[in-house]
């Protein structure tokens, strides 16, 4: 059993769908709040419209802002988050499940949280997860990023059930760390959600290898909402959004430019899965031998 706290919420799955259309929406959000949301709520719209029961968002869906400096000036509370507002009240309007990336959101101690969400077809918050692994890296090509200048990370991994199945929550550089994916897995989760603002650097090298790994190796759907395109100034994301099933094929792939990618999730692939390579079932206890 992982040393991870796992958060559980549960909810009455009488009624639980095996099969439902999931999308991805792939943006490029700056720094300008009420442009970001504006855009994501007509894809939502349209991502409905197609007959979508989950709609997932990236991280950071509502700012990316390149200088940390800035960001506290544009960060608020859950209560007075425009963008968390406005996809509650869709989720709502169209009845469908809907993971909100994450916000930057201010907790009441002024502490600045890398938070998602996920939302009911009631647009009510279900399940918060507050991003456990910050990205403080120093690339060759010059590129730095120090997320933890600016954000506090969260203490506890969550595993949320819905109508449509139980989902481990991540955000984007968790995707690093494999043990993660595999507590989710072995408490239950069936979907991995990993929104991201995977940089076009890092993304090159390791976005697919690493997304479809996880999902291989929990034998689980991953549903992986990525920003795209220039934020500005040396910002810049890999876009890929991916949607891969629990053998590792990839069902859906957004590319480069911002967009919606859908496919058909069928949960009961999950057990198929791991019945045909029960990993998750063979871990041992083991001792490390220095020679």
């Amino acid at each position: 059993m992982s040393r991870l706290r796992i958060s559980m919420r549960y909810v009455n799955l009488c009624g639980m769908n095996s099969t439902f259309k999931a999308a991805c929406i792939q943006n490029t959000a700056g720094n300008d709040i009420d442009a970001n949301i504006a855009w994501v709520c007509q894809r939502i719209d349209e991502a409905a419209a197609a007959g979508a029961d989950f709609i997932a968002l990236p991280e950071t869906v509502g700012l990316i802002e390149p200088i940390n400096d800035k960001i506290p000036a544009l960060t608020f509370s859950e209560a007075d988050d425009k963008g968390l507002a406005a996809f509650r009240e869709l989720a709502s309007k169209h009845q469908v499940c809907m993971l909100v990336g994450s916000q930057l959101i201010r907790r009441p101690d002024n502490r600045i949280v890398n938070r998602s969400f996920m939302l009911n077809r009631q647009g009510e918050i279900q399940a918060r997860y507050d991003k456990l692994h910050l990205f403080d890296i120093q690339l060759a090509n010059g590129e730095a990023y120090l997320e933890s200048e600016m954000i506090t990370p969260g203490e506890k991994a969550v595993i949320t059930d819905t109508p449509l199945g139980r989902f481990g929550l991540s955000v984007c550089y968790d995707l690093r760390f494999a043990a993660l994916y595999r507590a989710l897995a072995q408490n239950g989760a069936q979907i991995l959600t990993i929104p991201a603002a995977f940089t076009q650097t890092t993304g090159k090298a390791h976005w697919h290898t690493l997304v479809i790994a996880r999902a291989i190796e929990t034998g689980s759907f991953v549903i992986a909402p990525n920003q795209c395109g220039h934020h500005g100034g040396k910002r810049y994301s890999f876009g890929h959004s991916l949607i891969v099933d629990p053998w590792g094929e990839v069902l859906a792939d957004g590319g480069v430019e911002p967009g919606i990618i859908y496919a058909d999730i069928d949960v009961s692939k999950v057990e198929q899965a791991r019945s045909r390579i029960p990993a998750l079932q063979h871990d041992r206890v083991f001792t490390l031998d220095l020679q």
